[in-house]
């Protein structure tokens, strides 16, 4: 299967990019379809980490307010996991440590890779890369963030099992938490055996 990119547009440019693609693409008869045009969201790449305590099975979640949940039904205030942008020329796991210290003051004393997502493909570029973070989640919590990056994050520890029950009561509804907790659920007993 094939495909060419015949041309590609910046529309606008702010703390995010919008830019139209023109197209093409070999169809499963082996024919070709398009050109089409598609407005992709530039956003970039990230990282994303679950950060858990075997002794404890408890993991560290965080609550940040985001302006695209506004409609939510508890609010713009969610519930979600250690997570950040991956500059240019930055591996995922440098950028997974660092995230660590500066949304929830957390040394990661491993990193188990869960897997990389595409976010939403119809319409953006951005993917995810998901790590397991293994802990001592002693003393853990309180406020974190970056001022200069408007941050206001509070961190907070809790069982395996309330995590769980927040994935099945809706209160957790962020596709990043969703999966690695979904993750955890199926390689709990392994971790513990690390």
């Amino acid at each position: 299967m094939r495909w060419e990119l015949l041309e590609r547009e910046e529309l606008y440019g702010g703390f995010f990019r919008l830019e139209r693609y023109t197209l093409r693409y070999q169809r499963y008869d082996g024919g070709w379809n398009g050109p089409l045009q598609r407005e992709m969201f530039e956003r970039g790449h990230a990282v994303a980490v679950l950060p858990y305590d075997p002794v404890r099975d408890a993991v560290v979640l965080i609550e940040q307010f985001r302006p695209g949940a506004l409609e939510a039904p508890g609010g713009p205030w969610m519930t979600e996991i250690v997570a950040g942008m991956i500059d240019a020329g930055e591996r995922a796991e440098d950028v997974a440590r660092r995230e660590g210290v500066e949304e929830a003051g957390l040394v990661f004393e491993k990193l188990m890779p869960i897997t990389r997502y595409w976010v939403s493909p119809g319409g953006t570029t951005e993917s995810i890369v998901l790590y397991c973070g293994l802990i001592d989640s002693t003393g853990a919590g309180g406020l974190h963030g970056l001022v200069e990056e408007h941050e206001d994050i509070r961190v907070s520890v809790v069982s395996r099992a309330e995590a769980m029950a927040r994935v099945e009561d809706g209160s957790i509804c962020s596709a990043a938490p969703i999966i690695a907790l979904q993750w955890l659920a199926l390689n709990r007993e392994r971790l513990a055996a690390l």
